[in-house]
């Protein structure tokens, strides 16, 4: 099955999507991560993304689409995909739609985490990243003590683009460009929305619960 985990910056997608990789053997496809990591390259096209990510802006359609395309035409990835942070957009999610046809796949669920806006900008405004070990906390739900990280506080860091200005702009962003393909998804009676407030394994007990009885 592929699957699509759908909300705004924060929402808790790639804790999610993390999950349901280890429970149902899936692969995720973060376009996050992948652009993140283009954008450390020492090429014009990092160079350009992360020109475009310190601005909180969205790289264009154009370059997300050739990732996706190189990634649906990996046999291995066959109808075994988590979609986290794409499609954005509507005409991202018809070109998705386009490409599981040409590949002989199809997407499984599109589920949407609701999330409360303050709640959001604590999530990402608290969030630190280890960079020697990689876990991520934050100083208002999970922080990070002697118990539970080892590491030298030293290594914690906050990622670049998580400032307050550039978070509500993502966030208005979303509900102006994004959110619209909410009614795209629902029309082929794909779309299941969940309370992205609630704790994280209340969650994923919920997602986990809706591919179940997808499955069944």
């Amino acid at each position: 099955m592929n699957i699509i985990l759908f909300g705004p910056p924060g929402a808790g997608k790639g804790t999610q999507a993390d999950n349901l990789v280890k429970k149902f053997s899936l692969y995720k496809f973060s376009t996050g991560d992948l652009l993140r990591d283009e954008a450390k390259r020492d090429s014009s096209l990092g160079k350009k993304i992360r020109t475009i990510i310190s601005r909180g802006e969205f790289v264009p359609d154009e370059i997300i689409n050739t990732f996706i395309d190189k990634i649906l035409l990996n046999k291995e990835y066959h109808n075994r995909l988590i979609f986290d942070g794409y499609p954005r957009n509507l005409a991202q999610a018809e070109f998705l739609n386009d490409l599981v046809i040409k590949y002989n796949q199809k997407i499984s669920c599109v589920l949407c985490l609701d999330v409360n806006k303050e709640i959001l900008l604590k999530r990402i405004l608290g969030r630190q990243i280890c960079t020697n070990c990689g876990v991520i906390f934050n100083q208002y739900f999970k922080p990070p003590t002697t118990k539970n990280h080892s590491c030298n506080p030293s290594y914690l860091k906050k990622r670049s683009d998580d400032n307050e200005d550039i978070i509500i702009d993502r966030y208005n962003t979303y509900l102006n460009k994004t959110l619209p393909i909410l009614n795209f998804y629902e029309k082929l009676n794909l779309l299941y929305k969940i309370n992205g407030d609630s704790e994280i394994n209340q969650i994923y007990k919920e997602i986990e619960g809706i591919i179940t009885s997808l499955e069944a």
